[in-house]
């Protein structure tokens, strides 16, 4: 069973930055597909970046790309999200997730093919 927390969340100004981190216990995330998911109050949850087991590479949501980057330390076994050029569009919780090392890379958008998830961390941008 993997254990998943998130943290580095907090109240910037927009155009600020932010990093977060997630930290996995239980298990190596070395072979797991990764991803940042996040949800905004009254909204759905949404995908926001991951990275495939299998290549090694990043994939994000259109409204992130170029603004955020996700990274994966195998031997340290976290998962990072830089975020910067905040906007006030990004306030939302944001979770980790991990697959079981079964996901396809067509289900990578979809939270459902995740097996376990962080409690998210809180992340507002406003002036």
């Amino acid at each position: 069973q993997v254990q998943l927390v998130e943290s580095g969340g907090g109240l910037v100004q927009p155009g600020d930055s932010l990093r977060l981190s997630c930290a996995a216990s239980g298990g190596s995330i070395r072979s797991r597909t990764m991803a940042w998911f996040r949800q905004a109050p009254g909204k759905e949850r949404e995908f926001v970046a991951a990275i495939f087991r299998s290549y090694g590479r990043a994939y994000y949501a259109e409204s992130v790309k170029g603004r955020f980057t996700i990274s994966k330390n195998n031997a340290e076994n976290t998962l990072d999200l830089q975020m910067n050029s905040l906007e006030p569009e990004d306030t939302a919780i944001y979770y980790c997730a991990a697959d079981n090392s079964r996901l396809i890379l067509s289900s990578l958008r979809l939270g459902e093919y995740y097996d376990y998830w962080g409690r998210g961390t809180q992340v507002t941008v406003s002036s």
